[in-house]
């Protein structure tokens, strides 16, 4: 299946086309901007642009060969990586053998579901392997064009725990001499996250939120879904396509939204229970590993309904997203004695470091033990 249209940042959109008509378009990028507004579509957009055998003054032409193709995630000089678990392999030579098999798994789903999000029971990140297999790409003649293109997801991932600094410096060297014929195109949630050497040799592009309305349009027309149900997911999605897409796992089925709903609403009265039982029953109702992509919609759950909590103790009850009788319980929780708004920022923040561990090997229940009682003193 080809890859979706472009939705939003139509400013970037038209500046990178300026850029590329002119001749004046850097050979290294770096698309940064909050997670999940789409920086690796609108990457491939530019591999698009770049490799256009009749580009429009607006972007790519979308029907030649090439634009086709990398639609279809085929083309030979289009390269597009990104962070993935360690493998098990004795051998360096092996490992970059896995890595790259593990890059033509991921690569294969993603042809097969465009809407495919990525769930993983190791924390992924670069390896010294997968920089390796880049800069051997990097250095081949391209195969049916005049250029190649690397489009690097998630670039921040080179220096994790997990990771080495040999893969950052490795990369380090290919952004430092890049071979004339090659472009890179490295996208970031964290730009913060990359080594300084790095990213003063990218120029960066910063994309913002997406509308309400144009997470909206995504999941009408890619997702088919209902229009109403569309724009309440579209309200909480915090202007990120990714968010809805985490949001509703199954394409938009309502039952798996409204499970994550109740599931979240379990968890913060759980979190806020005299009862430390309640905190460790509600923890060990989640499997202890295997569906990573339900409990990471349940964390996403729970972050919701913390943030409508805040916007009742705040004063702004017209920014809450679970409205109806879900409103009258959130108004009883904020008049509990002590609840804060800045303690309800606190705890959505452990939220986020939970998901951050939730994309790694940790054990869910212990996450959510965990969570469960940092919420409540932040809380409290």
């Amino acid at each position: 299946m080809p890859l979706p249209p472009v939705y939003g940042h139509a400013d970037a959109r038209a500046m990178l086309a300026s850029a590329a008509r002119a001749g004046n378009l850097s050979q290294s990028l770096l698309v940064h901007g909050p997670a999940g507004i789409g920086k690796e579509r609108m990457a491939m957009w530019l591999a698009q642009r770049v490799m256009c055998e009749a580009p429009r003054a607006d972007g790519p032409c979308g029907q030649c060969r090439s634009c086709r193709s990398i639609d279809r995630l085929e083309h030979p000089d289009v390269h597009w990586f990104f962070p993935l678990p360690r493998p098990d392999a004795a051998t360096p030579e092996k490992l970059r053998d896995k890595l790259e098999e593990a890059r033509g798994v991921e690569l294969e789903a993603r042809r097969a579901n465009p809407h495919h999000v990525p769930q993983f029971d190791k924390a992924p990140a670069y390896f010294m392997g997968t920089i390796q297999n880049l800069q051997r790409l990097a250095g081949m003649r391209p195969a049916v064009g005049s250029r190649k293109v690397f489009v690097v997801g998630d670039a921040e991932a080179m220096v994790p725990q997990e990771s080495s600094q040999e893969a950052a410096n490795a990369f380090l060297k290919l952004l430092e001499e890049p071979p004339a014929d090659t472009t890179l195109i490295l996208t970031s949630s964290n730009p913060g996250a990359l080594l300084p050497t790095i990213k003063s040799r990218v120029l960066p592009i910063r994309l913002l939120r997406l509308t309400a309305d144009e997470v909206r349009d995504f999941l009408v027309r890619e997702l088919k879904m209902a229009d109403g149900e569309a724009a309440s997911l579209a309200a909480v999605s915090e202007g990120a396509i990714g968010r809805a897409l985490r949001l509703a796992p199954a394409g938009g089925n309502a039952g798996t939204l409204q499970r994550q709903r109740e599931t979240g609403r379990e968890l913060l009265q759980a979190a806020l229970a005299d009862s430390e039982a309640a905190r460790f029953a509600a923890a060990n109702a989640v499997a202890p590993s295997g569906a990573r992509g339900e409990f990471t919609g349940t964390l996403e759950s729970l972050a919701l309904w913390l943030r409508d909590l805040m916007a009742i103790a705040a004063g702004a009850p017209d920014t809450v997203a679970y409205a109806g009788a879900d409103e009258a319980l959130l108004r009883r929780l904020a008049s509990r004695p002590g609840l804060r708004a800045e303690g309800v920022a606190r705890a959505i923040l452990h939220v986020q470091e939970a998901q951050e561990m939730a994309g790694g090997n940790v054990n869910p229940q212990l996450i959510l033990s965990d969570l469960l009682r940092s919420v409540r003193r932040a809380l409290s």
